[in-house]
């Protein structure tokens, strides 16, 4: 039953609400949407969740649940008039993130997340390369599709000799990933020029959109923001736990806050890329790296920017000072002002994948 309340907000996210089964993905994904509701207790929330749910989502007295048994997009296309405010979680896959933004927007939703032309200016990493090359350091990054006939293969070549003449001493390694991909998703890595065979096929399909980037060693952190469309907040660093395994990365988990002597540097890069893109709001998540090569010129270079909540949401609820979900709120709707937000944390935390399940504990 809808609830016919002018206050409420409606809230889900992607796969709980389509019936998502993988266990290995819905354990995120659960952590994720629970977190935010019990961030929104103040509020009324009429909730998309999956039929499946009804037990887990009984005792929260301010949420209305509306159950589903279809794909949450295809419902939203039907119903999202019906509704005034919004906030919701979901990745980029399938361009599920811009597509859902789209549909709210064209149906006069006051949304708490992203823009949708936000969404797809970050989702899509070859737009945002440009969007924000020559303000912050980013690896050099250029944009390939894959044809049938491999010529994309000879492309690639012709551009690793190109970068490698520049230091011909140091053995340059590529690293190709989907130009719309999250949590490493389908990332290779070219150790050697030779490792370029056709069998990437069977993982970037004919047809399909890719960039190619220096692969630059390091460690691999992302900075957590809250913004209001116009200025951003950074609320901690984190490390990122990602396994390299046959020439592949696999995004595993994160502990935060990360202490680092960068920590200011990624704080104010991650800060101007999101200032940089307008529409850019609510929570989200810049994915960054510390450069092992101390004699480069850049200690830390921007990788991506994720315009939604993050898996470091769920860690960060344990240990913030404020309550983030409805601070969002309160920002967007004018009743707080970015600098009265107190973003400080209390503990150590860590958030790591182990077989199906997300485990969280502090450190």
């Amino acid at each position: 039953m809808m609830q016919e309340n002018n206050d409420s907000i409606l809230v889900f996210e992607y796969f709980t609400a389509s019936g998502e089964k993988d266990k290995c993905i819905i354990s995120e994904a659960e952590a994720l949407i629970f977190a935010l509701l019990d961030d929104l207790k103040d509020f009324n929330i009429d909730l998309v969740i999956n039929e499946s749910y009804e037990g887990a989502v009984k005792d929260y007295e301010n949420v209305n649940p509306i159950f589903i048994d279809v794909d949450v997009v295809d419902w939203l296309k039907d119903n999202a008039e019906n509704f005034t405010k919004a906030i919701f979680i979901s990745a980029e896959n399938d361009n599920n993130l811009f597509n859902i933004t789209e549909i709210l927007e064209k149906n006069n939703v006051e949304i708490y997340n992203s823009s949708a032309d936000a969404c797809l200016k970050s989702s899509d990493k070859s737009l945002s390369y440009e969007a924000l090359s020559n303000i912050v350091p980013q690896p050099r990054t250029f944009r390939f599709k894959i044809d049938p006939k491999g010529y994309w293969k000879r492309a690639i070549e012709n551009l690793h000799e190109k970068w490698q003449a520049e230091d011909p001493l140091t053995q340059l390694k590529l690293i190709i990933k989907p130009l719309t991909g999250v949590d490493c998703e389908d990332i290779v890595i070219i150790e050697k020029i030779e490792d370029l065979t056709l069998d990437l096929d069977k993982i970037f399909r004919p047809g399909s959109r890719v960039i190619v980037q220096e692969y630059v060693e390091g460690t691999d952190i992302s900075v957590s923001l809250i913004s209001d469309g116009k200025k951003a907040i950074p609320i901690s660093l984190n490390k990122q736990f990602v396994e390299l395994k046959d020439d592949k990365a696999r995004y595993l988990g994160g502990e935060l806050p990360f202490e680092s002597e960068y920590r200011d540097e990624a704080f104010e890069i991650a800060t101007k890329a999101v200032e940089s893109i307008d529409g850019l709001k609510g929570f989200v998540g810049v994915d960054l790296l510390i450069n092992a090569d101390e004699k480069d010129i850049y200690s830390v270079y921007l990788l991506e920017i994720n315009s939604r909540f993050t898996t470091p949401y769920v860690g960060l609820k344990e240990i913030a000072n404020f309550n983030i979900g409805k601070s969002i709120i309160d920002l967007i709707d004018g009743n707080v002002s970015i600098d009265d937000i107190d973003v400080s944390l209390d503990g150590k935390v860590e958030f790591k994948k182990s077989g199906d399940n997300l485990e969280i504990r502090r450190i």
